[in-house]
């Protein structure tokens, strides 16, 4: 006789959500999360201010900041704050654009599946739409990387953001740092150094003829500023340090003490006698460096810098032409760089070491002043996109115009594309093509514009010109490319791809298991979810579930 009995695989205190309710609770968490960020893109965007639990205040309209800090518990939702966490990473720039984006695209494929189209067809639909979406974005990209272009690009992207009132200045600085670290065609973005300091005006920021240090020597009897001075970066300590070993070392009579205490001095004064016969005038170590050899030092008249963060060490190698050396022995005058000038000075009440015309410097700094610490840290976000993009505008030479004149031709384009295919994909592709009308709708919307009017008059204007777009800041329609509203084609087409790849992924999960308590939040009924039948996305560190900073749950 068949037992009827049902079989339970799974422990008693997991929960299962299965086909289109895992589906439905994954993309209504992301477009809530797209609901939230939406709301910062454009010029017009607005601020988030997110807390924590001691209390610390972040005001930023910055995408990546914003899912970074927000302590999102939905799996689905975790998986667009990694991929914009990647777009960050890869482009530096475009995080805003690419939950948005993959939030309408979920929204899109929704719609679809609720009027009975199957995941498979609209899956294949949304993948011939990207091909195009790619497709076009190359044939109206801009071969063009010259220094105006550059100063366009970064324009565009600090516009909207807490520096804009100071575009044109902090513009320049982020070019002529990334034209002067450029080595064959690439940025490396870590040897450009901003270095914030609050006390004054952000348009008082300046770049440095050559590299900061954020570090004082250890001396302070020493001169603090010389001409032409031999620079060694060292990575061998100059001190001794306990061993990972146990060991005992048995001394049975005074002598072999003091025998055992000279072996060491005589050894640090090896290293020492090393480092003043290679004709340093100042050294920077990535390790210790023990009171008596800095004394020894001092005596010789080496400046002496201990425990030298990584990243500055290599930009101090890059600047000045010094090796890296990791074994004492390897150091001498050849393995030394040079820094025409070198001086310790004190900006605000914060002291800094300068090492200035260096030749051929292939790294740079950037002082970022601004009135409270507040100030500086959304300029620097602010500079951190316009480095991104004008590193990939470098790299890639490539450009298409902004203000969402991109998203519009890629509306009409795709459409016209979808004529050309019969059938139940015609639909899912020109819903594909619908979601980027998400862009110019969401900056007439947060510019306080009629949407409908200004969307209609963007689709009409691409009838005579692919490159208008939306001036938000005086409610126009505009020729976008003259009035130099660029963007890099790398940061729009990994946006546009990595959305869809988000929305693909997603899509095709149809089962979801998860222990109880890692969906479980505050103001949630039995089940883990919350009036909407969801698990809820979590809230700001310090125990505010689902919501941010006071704000009500986000679902």
């Amino acid at each position: 006789m068949a037992n009827n009995q049902p079989i339970f695989i799974l422990p008693a205190d997991t929960q299962r959500f299965k086909g289109r309710d895992a589906l439905s609770m994954n993309i209504n968490a992301c477009k809530t999360l797209a609901g939230i960020i939406r709301t910062t893109l454009g010029p017009k965007g607005m601020d988030k201010m997110l807390t924590d639990s001691l209390g610390d205040i972040i005001l930023t309209n910055d995408g990546a900041t914003i899912v970074r800090e927000m302590d999102i518990t939905q799996p689905a939702a975790r998986m667009l704050v990694e991929i914009a966490k990647k777009q960050e990473d890869v482009v530096g720039d475009g995080t805003t654009s690419v939950i948005v984006v993959a939030g309408e695209l979920l929204s899109k494929a929704q719609e679809l599946l609720e009027d009975g189209y199957s995941t498979p067809l609209v899956i294949k639909g949304f993948r011939d739409g990207l091909a195009k979406a790619l497709e076009v974005l190359n044939d109206i990209s801009i071969n063009s990387k010259d220094k105006d272009t550059l100063l366009k690009i970064a324009q565009t992207a600090i516009t909207g953001k807490g520096a804009e009132f100071e575009k044109e200045m902090l513009s320049d600085l982020i070019v002529d740092a990334a034209l002067r670290v450029e080595e064959d065609g690439k940025v490396d973005k870590e040897r450009i150094n901003i270095q914030r300091i609050s006390g004054d005006s952000v348009k008082d920021s300046f770049i440095v003829d050559g590299l900061i240090v954020d570090k004082a020597p250890m001396s302070k009897s020493l001169p603090r500023d010389i001409k032409d001075a031999k620079i060694a970066v060292l990575k061998y300590p100059i001190e001794f340090k306990k061993t990972n070993i146990d060991s005992k070392v048995q001394i049975t009579d005074p002598s072999q003490m003091q025998a055992f205490i000279d072996n060491e001095k005589e050894m640090l004064k090896d290293i020492v006698d090393k480092v003043i016969a290679s004709g340093a005038d100042v050294l920077f170590c990535q390790k210790g460096i023990d009171e008596a050899a800095e004394n020894a030092l001092t005596h010789a008249g080496i400046i002496s810098y201990k425990r030298v963060r990584n990243t500055d060490i290599e930009r101090i190698s890059k600047a000045t032409g010094a090796k890296f050396v990791s074994n004492i022995d390897d150091l001498n005058s050849e393995s030394l760089g040079h820094a025409g000038h070198y001086y310790v000075d004190k900006i605000f009440d914060h002291e800094v070491t300068f090492l200035e015309k260096c030749e051929d410097p292939k790294a740079t700094s950037i002082i970022l002043r601004g009135s409270t610490r507040h100030v500086t840290e959304e300029v620097k976000r602010a500079l951190d996109d316009a480095l991104g993009v004008v590193a990939a505008t470098i790299e890639d030479g490539k450009v298409v115009v902004g203000g969402a004149a991109c998203e519009i031709e890629l509306i009409k384009q795709i459409k016209s594309y979808a004529e050309t295919i019969s059938g139940k994909e015609q639909i899912a592709i020109l819903s594909f093509a619908d979601a980027f009308e998400v862009i110019p709708r969401t900056l007439a919307e947060n510019a306080g514009l009629d949407t409908i009017d200004m969307v209609t008059n963007l689709k009409a204007s691409h009838e005579n010109s692919k490159n208008m777009g939306l001036d938000v800041i005086n409610g126009e329609i505009v020729d976008m490319e003259k009035e130099g509203v660029l963007e890099p084609l790398k940061v729009k087409f990994q946006a546009i791809n990595s959305a869809s790849e988000a929305c693909e992924m997603i899509l095709r999960i149809d089962d979801m298991v998860a222990a109880r308590g890692a969906l479980e939040s505050t103001g949630t009924d039995e089940s883990g979810n919350d009036d909407s039948g969801m698990p809820p996305m979590g809230g700001m560190p310090g125990g505010m579930p689902g919501g941010m900073g006071g704000m009500p749950p986000m679902m």
